[in-house]
């Protein structure tokens, strides 16, 4: 189903909620190159750790705001008074509050009724909006709170007159059905906007956050990689690709280039490679090796390839070197060479290839190599430079 919302936000949380990731530890110039690399993107709001979870913390949010950058700089706090001060003190141009309200969250961590979160709710949302300060409420682990509880929550913050409502999977155990009807339902019962936050434990974070999409959510909460508590949340690469998938459009406002970039740098600070099946950013996202495949995007990429690597900065890779090779990638191979040969040697030369290949794979190189053996038989096992290219569409 097509997404024609262009009201579309991302908050990228992953100076928050990325922070929270097992092996990540940040320091405040990693903090202020992720932040700059992600408003050179074109994020429009960035997450922080709350103020008050240490020293360095305020002084880190403090650092970001001096940044001036266009993105908008968010915390994340508790719904308590002293934490919402502390946010206002550091120039936070949004605080993002949360209240857990399942039930099994209210026994495990404040053990406050509805009524009592309201009454603290009231006072926090009032304090921020006499500081001009941009407000969300949160309901942490929506999807395990009891449906009456959560609209009298949402409809009672709505009429106080937040900017906007979270609806945050905590634990990951929605589905896509599951987040379209109650994000609908919310919809249906607020004005406000609505923020989704969804975590990737059950392996739904991305469709999750498109389903939350279609029935109407305003801003989508990511991280670059995916990186967060337990398993993560919604990666910022993997909600652009299905973003684009449905309508490019509404991606187009995006530096979408420098997500490889981003990918790359959050990666190396966190110690991890890029998951090869990362939506743009993997390292195979566009390579293609089956013949069958090979053979027909060499005639037109759309036939395996719903994403144009050229907008997201990427480029085609066609595999040469194994069983699975084509005819049709080697002639390819031999045409970037600058080499005419008949049908019958690119057959001949592909099905060496496949023999040998049965054994290892081969190097490019090893496969240039055989292609000018046949108009360069002296020198077999040397590619002159000028015909040293990789085989890769542009």
């Amino acid at each position: 189903m097509p997404v024609h919302n262009r009201n579309l936000h991302i908050i990228d949380t992953t100076l928050r909620e990325g922070e929270q990731f097992a092996r990540a530890h940040f320091s405040l110039q990693q903090k202020l190159e992720i932040a700059r690399l992600l408003d050179a993107f074109g994020v429009e709001y960035i997450e922080t750790t709350s103020p008050v979870a240490s020293p360095q913390s305020d002084h880190d949010l403090r650092a970001l705001v001096a940044l001036n950058l266009s993105a908008r700089i968010l915390t994340h706090t508790r719904c308590n008074l002293d934490d919402v001060r502390r946010a206002v003190a550091c120039g936070a141009q949004g605080v993002n509050l949360l209240f857990a309200t399942s039930s099994v969250l209210r026994s495990a961590s404040h053990g406050l009724g509805i009524g009592q979160i309201l009454e603290e709710a009231a006072r926090c949302i009032a304090f921020l909006q006499a500081a001009n300060v941009e407000v969300r409420f949160s309901c942490e682990d929506a999807f395990r709170s009891d449906a009456a509880d959560l609209f009298r929550i949402y409809t009672a913050v709505d009429a106080l007159g937040v900017n906007r409502v979270g609806i945050a999977d905590t634990v990951g155990i929605a589905t896509p059905r599951e987040v379209e009807q109650l994000v609908g339902h919310v919809r249906a019962a607020v004005r406000c906007d609505i923020e989704f936050h969804g975590h990737n434990d059950g392996g739904c974070a991305i469709a999750n956050a498109y389903a939350a999409v279609l029935a109407g959510a305003t801003h989508i909460d990511t991280t670059v990689l995916g990186i967060g508590e337990r398993n993560g949340i919604t990666s910022l690469s993997g909600l652009i690709a299905r973003l684009y998938l449905s309508n490019p459009e509404l991606v187009t406002r995006y530096n979408l280039p420098l997500l490889g970039s981003l990918d790359a740098l959050v990666a190396e600070i966190v110690g991890v490679e890029i998951p090869f099946n990362s939506c743009i950013t993997g390292q195979t996202a566009f390579t293609h090796k089956a013949g069958l495949h090979t053979n027909a995007v060499l005639r037109d990429p759309r036939a395996y390839e719903a994403l144009d690597p050229q907008v997201f900065g990427r480029a085609r890779d066609v595999l040469l070197g194994h069983r699975l090779t084509g005819r049709n990638a080697i002639t390819h191979r031999a045409q970037l060479l600058g080499l005419d040969l008949p049908e019958a040697t690119l057959k001949a030369i592909t099905q060496q290839i496949k023999a040998r290949a049965d054994e290892h794979p081969l190097t490019d190189a090893e496969v240039d190599a055989l292609l000018m053996a046949q108009v360069l038989p002296g020198d077999a096992a040397v590619v002159p430079p000028s015909a040293q290219v990789s085989f890769i569409s542009k």
